[in-house]
């Protein structure tokens, strides 16, 4: 008499979480503290983007990451965590923050949405359509934009052509993959400073995967320079 197999129990459903890389000076921006700090709206952009996440039910959690000095944010949500592990790039606090996610409980085959903490414009719809496009895809993939303009080329200060825009899309975050394959491909890059890594699409672009091209929204901005927060603030200030 053979035994019977008993079935598999069901695997658990892989959770999302979110990672904001929340250890960037903010340069470019002008401001004398960390730009992700800056008021707007009467808070600082930052909770602004979390808002934006916790508003969405099947986010698990979310973890920002800051620098080892950075004491700037206090929260009190436990789906907010904070974890002290910022690197010297956006791609080393990404790859930190991925490893603090598997060692407080992670699964490596959970989604991760990574997001610029001053992408503080996100609507909790957007976050929703990449979760929806992404979840059944083998790969993941990323909110972005079909070039709305004219592209132009440069030789010396000069047009040296015309290019074709038809298959350019502008990049925007949340981008959403499996923990382990976006740790692994940027542990594969890790060796040489994370060169060529510019988000985390990039990383498993060089893994040899195609992410998932996902139509995002042109109020989905990054704030950068000191024009930008004029813009964010009544954009912010509208929507209430």
């Amino acid at each position: 008499m053979t035994d019977i197999p008993r079935p598999m129990p069901p695997q658990p459903a892989p959770r999302c979480h979110a990672l904001l890389p929340c250890a960037g000076t903010g340069s470019r921006a002008g401001t004398a503290e960390p730009k992700q700090y800056q008021p707007l709206a009467g808070l600082p952009m930052v909770l602004h983007t979390l808002a934006a996440f916790t508003a969405v039910d099947r986010i698990d959690r979310c973890l920002v990451v800051v620098a080892a000095g950075d004491r700037f944010l206090s929260v009190d949500d436990p789906r907010i965590q904070l974890a002290r592990v910022g690197g010297s790039s956006r791609a080393a606090s990404v790859f930190n923050g991925l490893q603090a996610l598997l060692d407080s409980g992670a699964d490596a085959s959970d989604w991760v949405l990574v997001h610029d903490a001053a992408r503080c414009l996100v609507t909790p719809a957007q976050v929703d359509a990449l979760i929806d496009a992404c979840a059944d895809d083998r790969v993941g993939g990323l909110l972005a934009l079909k070039l709305p303009d004219t592209l132009k080329s440069e030789a010396g200060g000069r047009v040296a052509a015309t290019v074709d825009r038809s298959d350019k899309w502008l990049a925007q975050t949340p981008q959403m993959f499996r923990i382990g394959a976006l740790q692994a491909a940027l542990a594969a890059q890790a060796g040489n400073g994370f060169a060529g890594v510019t988000d985390e699409a990039s990383a498993i672009e060089l893994a040899g995967q195609q992410p998932l091209l996902v139509p995002g929204s042109a109020q989905n901005f990054k704030v950068t320079y000191p024009e930008d927060f004029a813009l964010a603030e009544a954009i912010l200030r509208n929507r209430t």
